[in-house]
């Protein structure tokens, strides 16, 4: 099973194929692996021992940052997560980012925005479109329409734990009408809006 794998100079952890979303532009509709990774499609979840016990196949000195960021949403193991993030904080002094939907306030039933002050240095959340209806359309959450609200929601208090809080659309995917949108709306929160280049 592909765990870890490289992306530029950052290392990504691969611990869950589990998601609440189908987005419709999600790779893993198209594709099976990431820059060469192998398959990240998990033949089931390693445990914590196992994805710690993979960093001893890495020169860790030579990477940026520990990504969290699979075929799933990392969040939906949270807690494991922060586990492994604390080992490689502790070890490797390495920043820690998570690429999430941000809906893991809707995943455990409750604020998790406290869970990961002093682990996580940066979380970047896919903010997709400035309208909820959209968003639901785009990814198909399980949560229904409240998503977006919860989402924006998180993404204003895990910014009270953690350092930099990263909104994120794809360029060409909405207008620049929307974009702006998506900027007052991170302006609002005091996050940081960004939009990437489509993969």
């Amino acid at each position: 099973m592909v765990i870890l794998y490289e992306v530029h100079e950052n290392l990504y952890v691969n611990m869950t194929n589990k998601c609440p979303c189908s987005c419709t532009f999600c790779l893993r509709q198209t594709k099976d692996e990431m820059n060469h990774s192998g398959s990240l499609w998990l033949e089931r979840e390693p445990s914590v021992e196992e994805v710690i016990a993979q960093f001893d196949k890495f020169d860790m000195k030579k990477y940026h940052e520990l990504v969290f960021c699979g075929f799933g949403e990392p969040t939906e193991r949270l807690e494991d997560l922060l586990k492994v993030a604390d080992f490689a904080k502790e070890k490797f002094n390495i920043p820690i980012r998570i690429n999430t939907n941000g809906l893991s306030d809707l995943i455990y039933e409750k604020d998790t925005a406290p869970m990961y002050e002093g682990l996580v240095d940066t979380i970047s959340i896919s903010l997709n479109t400035p309208n909820k209806e959209e968003y639901l359309k785009l990814t198909r959450s399980k949560f229904g329409i409240q998503s977006h609200d919860a989402m924006l929601r998180f993404a204003g208090n895990v910014s009270k734990y953690v350092p930099n809080v990263i909104l994120s659309t794809v360029s060409t995917t909405i207008t620049e009408q929307e974009e702006q949108e998506c900027k007052e709306i991170c302006d609002k929160l005091g996050v940081t809006y960004r939009i990437r280049t489509f993969e």
